[in-house]
């Protein structure tokens, strides 16, 4: 049997085995499915179809064992989607181990027709429940659809207020230099890292409100202890309600998070009791303040788990999305000089396109997902009952007919452009855009600035990095490796003025020359 050309062997990187079966032997027993490429309506409706209709089939996609794909999709995920998406076009099926079946969607089109569906019949909440459930609880509003998702988000949403985050850009300009002050000069040593240090410290001190204590470096210490054990969660998944021991993946990851749940339940209760919780700025005290419209408030449980939504949703992706944009940089000097130069003369319209076309090239997130619980016309594709319609990001960014040359880093395209219409969605769509949106790209705005401003650096490879995935998530393969080759004039003392890149102003303190690329 022969494959289809436009859908060849994986790479020869890949490993040899999963789970035991041999990679070569499971492909040479599987055709791939003939590619479908229909046209597409003029009409796209995203609403069920009616009862009594005859059952949908699923879209095309490769015949590979489910094993096979799913070693695929966790392995080589960009490598496998940009062949699925030439060989079979807008729609196709990704088929997983028990039974999931993955639709990925890739025309701006027919991703508004999943967002502006019926969120009864498409629901997110499902969809993300069964991985993230465990981590971040049942009041999440990643695992919530219906009234009481909403009920969540209005209460989450004026937290997040644009007046209230430029009142943390302090905290975030100074959290950041603190961590740049730690870097070795000369030697190579990994961004995302030292992103995680500075996205994790600004969610506990801006999120958490707590400012450094015994306490703070407790909970500090249960965090980064469920984030380790997260990373990855199909591991955790294998192993979970196996009696396999106290010392198993699951168990460990239990421990870890109950002990994190008690840290800030007692957190909790401590804020509902201080005495100046009114006048507190953070999202914590903003949170327990919060009533919906019947005048309730959230309850502790809610709180806490809100708040640990908003760490592991906000804390490494916002990191994430630091180490590509540095990684872009570097390996793009061009760019790198552009920005430098408009940051220097007090602009920002260059900073906010570098971080758009950041998002867009190297989105952290490959999808965003929605249950179908019942048959449902997406364009002229009918998708049953019991798949999951997956938007997917990665490759709806990477649309040649959206934008020339699609796997360029060219920020300019965003120069006085907006995007195209659910063309660029990084944060998701609809009622379910990301709540953390404008705060990833508050903290994106003053940490780049500041790191360029503070030293000078070089990238420790020749070549950007490869895009792996961690957990749900797509990193950098060497956390970005760079070497830090000089220092600017020094954090404390500096003359001349200074961008508040939050609120757009240009003040009397800043420096003249924030960086000079070498």
């Amino acid at each position: 049997m022969t494959h289809n050309r436009a859908f060849p062997r994986p790479p020869s990187r890949a490993a040899k085995t999963f789970h035991g079966v041999h990679i070569e032997t499971l492909l040479r027993t599987n055709e791939v499915m003939a590619s479908s490429r229909a046209g597409l309506p003029d009409e796209l409706a995203g609403h069920e179809i009616p009862p009594d209709a005859p059952s949908p089939g699923l879209p095309d996609g490769p015949g590979y064992p489910r094993v096979v794909q799913a070693w695929l999709w966790l392995k080589k995920p960009t490598w496998f989607l940009d062949r699925c998406s030439r060989a079979y076009g807008d729609l196709f099926t990704l088929r997983l181990p028990f039974g999931m079946n993955m639709v990925h969607i890739t025309r701006p089109e027919l991703v508004k027709a999943v967002f502006g569906g019926d969120n009864n019949v498409l629901r997110a909440g499902e969809a993300n429940a069964t991985i993230l459930e465990p981590l971040v609880g049942p009041h999440s509003v990643l695992v919530l659809d219906g009234p009481e998702h909403l009920r969540q988000r209005k209460l989450i949403l004026p937290a997040f207020h644009g007046d209230r985050m430029r009142a943390w850009e302090t905290a975030v300009r100074e959290i950041t230099r603190t961590e740049i002050a730690r870097w070795p000069a000369g030697k190579p040593f990994a961004l995302r890292p030292s992103m995680q240090s500075i996205t994790l410290d600004v969610i506990v001190r801006v999120v958490f409100g707590m400012d450094a204590s015994a306490r703070r470096d407790e909970l500090r210490r249960h965090i980064l202890a469920v984030s380790g054990l997260g990373r990855n969660p199909f591991l955790l998944f294998a192993t979970r309600d196996r009696k396999l021991g106290p010392h198993a993946p699951w168990a460990r990851f239990i421990r870890a998070r109950d002990a994190l749940d008690a840290a800030l339940a007692a957190e909790i209760r401590q804020r509902r009791d201080a005495p100046d919780l009114e006048q507190r700025n953070d999202v914590l005290s903003q949170l327990l303040l919060a009533k919906d419209d019947q005048g309730r408030a959230m309850t502790d449980e809610e709180v806490r788990d809100e708040l640990v939504t908003l760490l592991f949703a906000g804390h490494e992706t916002t990191a994430t999305s630091l180490a590509w944009a540095f990684d872009l940089l570097l390996h793009n000097p061009r760019v790198l000089r552009r920005l430098v130069s408009d940051l220097d003369s007090g602009a920002l319209e260059y900073l906010d396109a570098t971080i758009m076309e950041t998002l867009r090239v190297r989105p952290v997130v490959a999808l965003v997902d929605r249950h179908v619980r019942q048959a449902v016309r997406i364009g002229e594709q009918t998708i049953p009952a019991g798949a999951v319609a997956c938007p997917n990001i990665y490759l709806v960014q990477r649309r040649a007919d959206l934008y020339q040359d699609p796997a360029v880093f060219d920020p300019d395209r965003f120069v006085g452009q907006t995007p195209p219409a659910f063309g660029w969605f990084p944060f998701g769509g609809g009622i379910r855009r990301c709540l953390g949106a404008s705060f990833a790209t508050f903290e994106m705005r003053i940490v780049i600035p500041e790191v360029l401003h503070a030293v000078t650096l070089r990238p420790a490879s020749r070549r950007p990095a490869r895009i792996r995935r961690e957990a749900v998530t797509f990193v950098p393969h060497d956390g970005a490796r760079c070497v830090v080759t000089g220092r600017g004039l020094g954090m404390a003392a500096r003359a001349g003025r200074r961008i508040s890149l939050a609120s757009g102003n240009v003040t009397r303190d800043s420096p003249r020359r924030l960086y000079t690329p070498s």
